[in-house]
């Protein structure tokens, strides 16, 4: 399957999302009750509704993206150049339709993919709810509804991973310990982009954090692949 699939044919991406808002208290008073019954389901008996609320960036209904970052494989001179560029702000709309013309450029060949780790159960499907949710029109790659599954331009390594066992998540991070790859988790994790975003008001550092994710991600394509890593040398920022 993978042989048949050409890296250069292919973008990786990662997303960071936040909840909506800094804190519980600014959530207008009908999105709190919604809150407070999707919560109930994982709510512990001594734990409010805001007590959980940092947990909320990981719902589309209920959170935000703050940062989307992009990178493809590419030859140059005889070897591969890792180009990686982010999509990052406080302003969402703006943000994702920047994200959607550019993917509409890229996927204007019917040959590309987009990549992510997990990204079929989280990214893709949280790119495109909230680009209906602000009214942006949905890059063709994305709007899977009614696609056979062979048109379904997605790949996941985490899928790759599976080898058809769905009950099985394994994290990025143990991935790329396992496989030898640079870990991306040297600076902030996943838990603490919300502070770093509401708190440091540090929209670049999430976005230097989500590349390392991306590129962490396209090495492990590659070591799924049986091919060379990309040296760190050769991954240019745009």
């Amino acid at each position: 399957m993978l042989d048949n699939v050409k890296v250069d044919d292919i973008m990786f991406l990662d997303i960071e999302t936040v909840p909506q808002e800094a804190t519980f208290d600014n959530v207008n008073s009908d999105m709190q009750l919604l809150w407070e019954k999707k919560s109930a389901y994982f709510r512990q008996e001594d734990e409010s509704p805001a007590d959980v609320y940092g947990r909320a960036g990981i719902y589309a209904e209920f959170g935000k993206i703050v940062c989307i970052s992009v990178g493809v494989i590419s030859a140059r001179g005889g070897k591969r150049i890792f180009r990686v560029k982010s999509f990052a702000g406080d302003n969402e709309k703006v943000l994702l339709e920047d994200f959607g013309q550019m993917l509409n450029h890229f996927a204007r060949d019917v040959h590309k993919n987009i990549c992510g780790h997990n990204a079929k159960e989280f990214d893709f499907p949280y790119i495109a709810r909230r680009m209906l949710i602000h009214g942006v029109k949905l890059p063709p790659i994305l709007d899977v509804a009614g696609k056979k599954p062979w048109e379904v331009k997605f790949l996941d390594t985490m899928d790759m991973w599976k080898f058809g066992d769905y009950k099985h998540y394994t994290s990025l991070n143990l991935l790329t310990t396992i496989f030898n790859i640079p870990s991306p988790k040297d600076d902030i994790d996943g838990s603490q982009v919300a502070a770093v975003f509401y708190e440091e008001n540090d929209v670049e550092r999430i976005a230097r954090y989500c590349e390392k994710d991306v590129l962490a991600t396209a090495q492990l394509f590659l070591r799924l692949k049986g091919e060379a890593l990309i040296n760190e040398d050769d991954v240019e920022h745009a």
